[in-house]
């Protein structure tokens, strides 16, 4: 059972004038930003604003890159030859490293988003061609894998550090991926039932289906989605679970 474990959120997902997410409040929470790249949103300024912030609180700043998917949000499936694939995950890493730099950090990490995070969950090589892609321009970067799916595997494949883990906001399937975000109760939007759900994993060591099944897991950080709604105040009931319980919050 884990006695400490990392929160991360996703953000940066802002556009222009167009506001999403409270990324300010979640900065004073969590431990990791997966910050979007540009493609399936946020851009160059919201980026910037959003990575000094992350540095101002201490927190560990990762690239969140996606499909190029403005329009959907980056939840669409798109399909790349591995070469173009490959080149996409280098292009938005190379723009998050910038703007890190410019903050006076680093990025530390990487996280997969949206449907290119659900279709390297299920797919080895597809996850593999993303991981090799980033090892080539940031050898030493940390891979945050969905625990217990594709990602896991392909990333120990290729000898990456990892952190691996485990959703908040989102129920499971019994092969350890998440429930399509289509169907009935795919995500958990009440603060008072995902705080006590992700408690229970941490100190299982395992993800928990819906259908009750557990996966053991190595669980080093939590995500908490920027852009669901309650996110703050699910954040917030998860801090305070695990605190609860023992569990001590801190960067992985």
């Amino acid at each position: 059972m884990a006695r400490t474990v990392d929160l991360n959120a996703d953000m940066g997902e802002s556009y222009g004038s167009w506001t999403k997410g409270n990324d300010a409040a979640l900065l004073d929470i969590v431990t990791s930003a997966n910050i979007a790249c540009g493609f399936h949103a946020g851009d160059w300024d919201v980026m910037a604003d959003t990575m000094a912030k992350a540095a101002e609180n201490g927190v560990g700043i990762g690239a969140h890159p996606g499909f190029p998917d403005l329009h959907g949000f980056g939840r669409q499936r798109m399909s790349f030859a591995p070469a173009s694939l490959q080149n996409l995950i280098r292009y938005q890493i190379g723009a998050a490293q910038a703007m890190a730099r410019a903050a006076g950090t680093e990025v530390r990490h990487l996280k997969l988003h949206g449907a290119l995070a659900n279709m390297t969950s299920e797919d080895e090589e597809m996850a593999r061609h993303c991981y090799e892609a980033a090892q080539s321009v940031a050898p030493d970067m940390v891979i945050m894998v969905l625990a217990g799916t594709a990602q896991q595997r392909a990333a120990e494949q290729l000898g990456c550090q990892i952190a691996c883990e485990i959703f908040a906001d989102r129920a499971y399937n019994s092969d350890a991926t998440l429930v399509d975000r289509k169907l009935p109760g795919a995500v958990i939007h009440d603060a008072q039932i995902a705080a006590p759900r992700i408690a229970d994993m941490v100190e299982a060591g395992a993800i928990i289906a819906e259908d009750g099944t557990q996966i053991p897991t190595k669980i080093d950080t939590i995500c908490l989605h920027g852009d669901t709604p309650g996110a703050v105040d699910i954040a917030r009931a998860v801090q305070a679970e695990l605190e609860k319980r023992g569990i001590s919050i801190q960067r992985f």
